[in-house]
């Protein structure tokens, strides 16, 4: 096990959260929406032992694909150069990654309404949380995937999604409000995706990108962004000051 004093361990584990929290937002919107065909008084309920669910569905996930990634024996030879099972998975991850974060872009560039509407007919309890745990399986797939592009020992990549759902159980509503504020926000984690897709099938294919190049440029990515949020504050401040300035005057 890498030395916890290893500063990569803590960037990888901190990008590596802040990237589930932000990915995670849409499965949170999801669970909500099934959730809210139970009663009332078992919403609550139904979201907690839902992301409860998607949690342990996570995990399994991520172990299977952390134990498969770690077959080096040649699996395929494709023009005399042999491809593990490690090397298939991880290019075709990297392959998920680029199709779901490029799909998502496109969908948000159409500016298409990503709400369905719902039935009134209210769902059986047992039924809607067999039903939350089952589709978060397939949303689960570009975490876990992202999580072994980023880092390299199974229990960061373990510890970042135990750390994002717990966020995500305890301020899921303020969080959801505040990506669907600031959709740039959303943009540039699905930017990430298209990143770290890119990197996957590199690995895959025998080129190694250096993780400390791919964090440096996350984290300016995110300076930047968060910069530009700042600015944008402090001129919707102005503009409400003088708005207010205005109608004192008037």
């Amino acid at each position: 096990m890498t030395s916890l004093a290893d500063p990569n361990i803590w960037a990888s584990f901190a990008t590596l959260t802040a990237l589930e929290i932000v990915l995670g937002v849409d499965n949170l919107v999801f669970i909500a929406m099934l959730a809210g065909r139970v009663a009332p008084a078992q919403r609550g309920s139904a979201r907690t032992l839902g992301l409860a669910f998607a949690l342990g569905s996570r995990l399994a996930l991520l172990w299977s694909i952390a134990w498969l990634v770690h077959l080096t024996h040649p699996a395929i030879w494709i023009s005399g150069d042999p491809l593990s099972w490690r090397d298939l998975i991880l290019i075709g991850g990297g392959a998920f990654l680029l199709f779901k974060g490029t799909q998502e872009i496109h969908h948000r560039m159409d500016d298409a309404d990503e709400a369905e509407a719902t039935s009134r007919k209210r769902a059986g309890f047992v039924t809607t949380i067999v039903q939350i745990g089952l589709f978060d399986i397939v949303f689960s797939l570009d975490s876990v995937i992202t999580a072994v592009g980023l880092a390299e020992e199974v229990w960061v990549m373990a510890a970042a999604i135990i750390v994002a759902m717990v966020v995500m159980l305890v301020a899921s509503n303020p969080l959801a409000a505040f990506i669907e504020r600031h959709a740039s926000v959303k943009m540039l984690a699905l930017s990430f995706l298209l990143l770290i897709g890119t990197m996957l099938i590199a690995d895959g294919l025998g080129f190694h990108m250096p993780r400390g190049y791919v964090y440096s440029a996350m984290g300016f990515s995110v300076m930047v962004e968060s910069l530009n949020l700042l600015v944008a504050k402090r001129r919707r401040t102005k503009e409400r000051r003088a708005q207010e300035t205005g109608g004192l005057v008037g």
